[in-house]
């Protein structure tokens, strides 16, 4: 059987838009609960502030140049991590670039979108917290510039198409090497195998490329999205839906037993910031020197905090945390 990385050899990418990222083992929490934690730091991959947006857009871009588009439409809230890099990735590749945007329009902006008014971008924002308002501003936005003459590739929240996903198969395949190639403080190479990779998930683009990655490569352990907005049984069918869908463009079969949400960390919803939540930013960055935010990563994080004082992941488990970036939102 093929790998991974021949797998996408016919799918077109930026290639030098990204970095390879490193993976280092959280020693703090990995004495203090016997468990071997790992983070993979896709907060790094180098490109609009890195953040796992980058391996989607590192698919979708070349797809909508191939497709001859002059013209970007991304979808996502004022603080979107995805329409920053969406932006950026536009912006460099030469593209007329639109951001719908969900929330009221700040009289000052911060974070993600005081970088989009520096990448000089359109925001087009839509006082409404309904993703299906944005997508319904977002197809007339594309009907009124199709009119102008414009050719549009219109992206939906988080870029989470099958073609998007394909960043998550391609980051499954990196996160296979990475089991050899980690690296100890003397310098000697690691060689184990993760029994268990935990991630925030959202729109269901990363879950579903790591699903589909798994499915490829016949990776035994188990890949745990902790949901930060959706409840378990509607981001599972996302999941499912896009794993499936992903899966179909590279020949391989998805299980759905394989797609497992946990959607005890979420609080009151979408960026409400839980004690869980506080508690992990501050642990991470006050005893690891790593940055999160509270609306994705320190929700995943306090997930994997309170697996590791259950017993959940079991003594001398390997487990993968992915960093999926987002910390602009500390500077909103």
């Amino acid at each position: 059987m093929p790998n991974i990385q021949q797998i996408l050899s016919r799918f077109p990418r930026l290639h030098n838009s990204l970095l390879p990222t490193p993976v280092h083992r959280l020693d703090y929490l990995s004495d203090e609960f016997g468990v071997n934690v790992y983070c993979k730091r896709d907060d790094l991959t180098g490109f609009g502030f890195g953040g796992n947006k980058t391996r989607k857009l590192d698919f979708l871009l070349p797809d909508a140049l191939g497709r001859g588009c002059d013209t970007m439409i991304a979808i996502g809230a004022n603080q979107s991590n995805f329409c920053r890099v969406a932006a950026s990735y536009g912006v460099a590749c030469g593209l007329e670039v639109h951001l719908v945007l969900g929330g009221e329009q700040p009289g000052e902006p911060t974070g993600n979108l005081r970088l989009d008014h520096l990448l000089a971008v359109v925001c087009h924002h839509i006082d409404s917290s309904d993703w299906d308002d944005w997508a319904c501003e977002a197809e007339k936005l594309e009907n009124e510039l199709a009119s102008q003459g414009r050719k549009v590739y219109r992206m939906p929240v988080g870029g989470s198409t099958p073609r998007g996903a394909l960043g998550y198969v391609d980051a499954f395949a990196e996160i296979m090497a990475d089991q050899s190639a980690v690296r100890l403080a003397d310098q000697s190479r690691l060689g184990l195998e993760f029994d268990a990779v935990l991630h925030a998930s959202s729109s269901a683009g990363t879950q579903a490329g790591l699903v589909v990655g798994q499915a490829a490569s016949g990776w035994r352990g188990r890949i745990i999205g902790v949901s930060v907005a959706k409840p378990k049984a509607s981001l599972e069918k996302e999941v499912l839906d896009l794993s499936q869908k992903t899966a179909a463009q590279i020949g391989v079969s998805v299980e759905p037993s394989s797609i497992v949400v946990d959607d005890g960390y979420i609080g009151e919803g979408y960026a409400a910031r839980t004690l869980g939540c506080r508690e992990a930013v501050a642990l991470f960055a006050q005893r690891l020197g790593i940055f999160l935010d509270f609306v994705y990563t320190g929700k995943a994080a306090a997930g994997l905090i309170d697996y590791l004082r259950k017993g959940r992941f079991g003594k001398g488990a390997n487990v993968l945390f992915i960093h999926t970036g987002g910390n602009i939102q500390l500077f909103e």
